[in-house]
């Protein structure tokens, strides 16, 4: 069985190259890329990827991915880090990270928006976050990718 991500990594895949404007030539395209699908499943991830329909210049409509918002969101994120967070350190595997008082649980879902796979899991208090991080050397890899973050 196929994992939901890799379904929906190809449903994003399929729609960014053919013109796919319903539920069931969507479900045909993903059977055809050797995925078993519902319409229930189909629909389903239209909701969680939040695809919209858009017109083209003959009036037919299809499915799409709105990727300025996911930039909008990036920005979003990128400045919440920035603005919200004090230092960084690590123990063993643990990251520990100090923020400007209340801004503790923010910081933490930019943090997670980068969907680190080093990171295991995190929780956030009002100025301290702390993220389990697989290894004590994959917390020195996350402190580099959230400070080039920072910086760009």
């Amino acid at each position: 069985m196929m994992s939901k991500q890799k379904r929906q990594e190809m449903l994003l895949t399929l729609i960014e190259k053919q013109d796919i404007g319903t539920q069931e030539e969507l479900a045909e395209a993903l059977c055809r890329a050797g995925f078993t699908v519902t319409q229930a499943t189909v629909s389903r991830d239209i909701r969680e990827l939040k695809l919209t329909k858009l017109t083209d210049r003959n009036g037919a409509q299809k499915y799409y991915a709105p990727k300025e918002q996911e930039a909008v969101r990036e920005d979003k994120y990128i400045r919440v880090l920035r603005e919200g967070m004090l230092s960084m350190d690590c123990a063993q595997n643990i990251l520990v990270v100090k923020t400007v008082s209340g801004m503790a649980m923010a910081v933490a879902a930019a943090i997670d928006a980068m969907q680190l796979k080093e990171i295991v899991g995190s929780i956030a208090g009002d100025d301290t976050i702390m993220a389990a991080v697989r290894t004590a050397e994959d917390a020195h890899i996350v402190m580099e990718k959230i400070r080039s973050v920072c910086k760009s």
